[in-house]
């Protein structure tokens, strides 16, 4: 069996500049992310911006299994 340094040598070339590229993508990637993501994201909207979830309170009376069944299934949640 003939073994080929050079064919060998090739191919860790190609896996360390491989690796390489892999890792500085990956590291343009996060601080992509770290750029893009706002800095506070659960802050107070302001001007006319409004806030699309607010938590409800829940009613006293939750009503018996029956009925929350029939509420789910005529609202279709």
């Amino acid at each position: 069996m003939i073994f080929s340094y050079r064919k060998w040598i090739g191919r860790l070339h190609f896996l360390m500049l491989f690796m390489a590229l892999t890792l500085i993508l990956y590291h343009i990637m996060v601080w992509l992310e770290n750029w893009v993501q706002p800095r506070d994201k659960y802050r107070e909207p302001y001007n006319q911006a409004v806030k699309a979830f607010t938590h409800a309170s829940l009613p006293a009376e939750q009503g018996t299994v029956t009925d929350r069944l029939k509420l789910f299934y005529w609202y279709g949640e």
